[in-house]
This record gives C-alpha cells, structure tokens and sequence, in this order.
C-alpha cells in the first residue's frame, strides 16, 4: 500500500499469527520494521522486494513473540530501535520469567532510543507519532503513520490485548482503549498485533462494535475483565 508517499506493508508470520509491518517512505526509501518476530528472512527479502532500506525499528511492547527477531534483525541491519521508556525496564525485569536472551541490550545498547507519549519519530520524510497506551504492558505503544494506527496488542479488531499476564494492568488498559484510543479520528485505519479478527477496520467501527471501547469507567471495565477492584 502507497498512499501520500508512505508504504506500508503487513506481514503474517509465525504460529501465533503476528502481524509484522514495514513502514516505508517513497521519497527517501528508507523503512522501519515494527514489532520483527519469527522470520527475519522474510522481513528483510521483503524490504528489499519493495527497494525500502530498513534503518528504523519500531517496538510496540516487548512480549516474546513480538521481539524474537529483533537481535537478529539488528545484526543484518544496525537499525535505531524506538522503544517506550518504561518497556525497556520491563523488558529486563521480564527476561528471566519469559526465558529470554537480552544480553543484546547491552550489546547493541547505542542502538535503542527512549520515545515518550507523543514523540514524533521520522521514517525518511514520513513523521510517525508515538501514542503511549499502557495496560497489556506498561510501555505498550501505538504508531500513528498518515491515517494508519499500528496499535500491537493494545487494539484487536474487535477485542484488546490481555491484561492478565505480569506488568499488565486493566485499569490503564480501559484508559488507553476508551479515552486515549477513542479519542482519534475515526477515519484512521486500524492494524492489529494479531490477525486474531482480521487485517484491519477502521477506528470509527471498533468505536461502534468493539465491546472494550464501550465502557464509561475503568471500574465497569477491570470488573468486566472478571479481575475486581
């Protein structure tokens, strides 16, 4: 997809059916992958498919299956990671419990950049905007490109991330879901983590069909998710 310069393209890979996207400029063809999990081959033969160089990879939270490819993608690549400040606590707090490898962190550690709520991150001439969306982890971010919301496990087309798992908190994900996400236009185009309901919608039908956007407080919301207050 082109659409104002910007190229985007969505890639189903692995057994838990991530979505792993490309976000290109046309003008300067530089790209960042978001969210590199399961095939690196794949993600690199695609960039090179579409003549996008990848010196940019974006984080939306750094759950296993999101972040298995990132040492590797790093290592063919040297691309800036963009990150939540927070996540990256998150991520060496949770190594031992998730098994995973991160001495890279410290390895690659001038690679990884610190990004806040509404930081603007430049792909080539394409601004791409950081929204902060706690709840399935405490650094879960979305990346408004254009008209297009990469939302990770924040957003499902018709559902949201769990809030059950360590480091989530269902109050905060009411918050982002009902007041932060619901407060976008909703011509925006959604793109989900997970193909767990298909490839994509639109903000304005998640506002109208999706159960978790409908809740007036985080009370209703967190006794809703059967978790009590």
């Amino acid at each position: 997809m082109t659409a104002g310069g910007l190229i985007l393209k969505q890639l189903e890979l692995g057994p838990m059916m991530n979505f792993v996207y490309i976000v290109g400029c046309e003008q300067t063809r530089q790209a960042a992958a978001v969210d590199p999990a399961w095939d690196v081959k794949a993600i690199l033969a695609t960039a090179r498919q579409l003549d996008l160089h990848l010196h940019h990879i974006l984080l939306t939270h750094a759950h296993p299956d999101h972040i298995n490819g990132l040492e590797e993608l790093l290592d063919a690549t040297d691309a800036t990671v963009y990150v939540n400040a927070e996540e990256l606590v998150y991520m060496r707090e949770m190594a031992p419990r998730y098994q995973v490898p991160i001495g890279f962190l410290d390895r690659r550690a001038q690679n990884f950049r610190a990004v806040v709520d509404n930081e603007e991150i430049h792909i080539g001439a394409i601004p791409v905007r950081v929204l902060h969306t706690p709840g399935h982890t405490p650094g879960s971010q979305c990346f408004l490109a254009g008209k297009h919301l990469l939302a990770g496990d924040t957003l499902f087309i018709d559902a949201c991330g769990r809030v059950d798992l360590p480091g989530s908190d269902p109050a905060k994900m009411w918050w982002s879901l009902n007041r932060r996400l619901r407060a976008l236009d909703d011509d925006l185009v959604l793109y989900p983590g997970h193909s767990y309901g298909g490839r994509s919608s639109t903000l304005g039908d998640q506002k109208r069909t999706n159960p978790y956007m409908q809740f007036g407080s985080a009370d209703q919301f967190v006794r809703a998710m059967g978790m009590g207050m």
